[in-house]
């Protein structure tokens, strides 16, 4: 299997941009995941969609002059509850979109391919199911706006959203036409669910991201690390899996995402993954 490696800008977010996204061709990566952050240090929606071509020029830029591919650009406009795709309130769900259009737009003229957000999450003084099926409604739009342009739209299943199981992320793919998933094993993991029940997403799944997890543990050293990124390897080769895998460790304070060395875990990341796709591509 020849694998396709990315690491994420947001990484290192004390680094001036640039120099980032030098630290990441450094390191050997192929692809750069982007993310948009509210508030962010880096990269901030307020920022970058304020003046989308010009944005595009620059941020186009800055990854030829490091070499680097587009894996994937990240839209997160703040805190989960924040223009979320389901907001209860028309008002914000228009601003929303108008925002995930900038996004896009965004995304476009710097020839990605890919887009990921947030699903959106349960509100208070409603029924799950109807959280959950304005979500569908809002994140069929948003596919088929993606897939319009051609780029490919993603969800990323995470803690305290509508999709907080494997199972209820199947639910939500079903009823929900064109939306593929950005996996992340370590949401799940964080829950004390096997490596078992989340294995059938990957051939949902459109954009990866890798990191050692533990039960209660978001982020781990990868010698603490309890999901099996050999048989991952294994089952996006049977699953025939086209897109990149981002290596994803944060520097974070959000469930202690600060407490690993992210350059180090990132390489002893990397080399996991690299080692697996050589032994898989080795069996007969």
């Amino acid at each position: 299997m020849t694998i396709r490696l990315a690491c994420a800008d947001f990484s290192f977010p004390l680094l001036p941009h640039r120099r980032a996204l030098g630290l990441i061709a450094d390191l050997g990566f192929e692809g750069v995941d982007i993310g948009l952050f509210g508030g962010g240090a880096q990269l901030s929606p307020e920022t970058v969609l304020a003046r989308v071509p010009q944005s595009a020029h620059e941020l186009s830029k800055e990854m030829g002059d490091s070499g680097l591919s587009l894996a994937d650009i990240f839209l997160m406009p703040g805190s989960f509850d924040v223009l979320a795709a389901n907001h209860p309130d028309a008002a914000e769900r228009s601003k929303s979109r108008d925002l995930f259009r900038r996004c896009l737009e965004f995304v476009a003229l710097c020839e990605g391919k890919h887009m990921t957000a947030l699903p959106g999450i349960p509100w208070k003084d409603e029924s799950l199911q109807t959280s959950v099926s304005r979500a569908s409604e809002e994140l069929a739009w948003r596919a088929a706006q993606a897939a319009a342009v051609g780029v490919v739209f993603s969800i990323e299943p995470h803690l305290e959203s509508v999709v907080e199981t494997p199972e209820a992320t199947i639910a939500l793919l079903g009823k929900t036409p064109g939306l593929t998933v950005t996996l992340d094993y370590t949401h799940f993991t964080f829950q004390g669910i096997p490596d078992s029940r989340i294995q059938p997403l990957i051939r949902h799944a459109s954009h990866f991201h890798a990191r050692g997890a533990a039960a209660q543990r978001l982020q781990m050293p990868l010698k603490q690390n309890v999901i099996d990124y050999s048989r991952v390897v294994q089952t996006m080769v049977r699953e025939d899996y086209r897109g990149f895998v981002g290596v994803e460790y944060c520097w974070d304070e959000w469930k202690q995402c600060n407490e690993v060395d992210v350059i180090s875990e990132t390489i002893l990341m990397r080399d996991l993954l690299r080692s697996a796709a050589l032994r898989t591509s080795d069996q007969p």
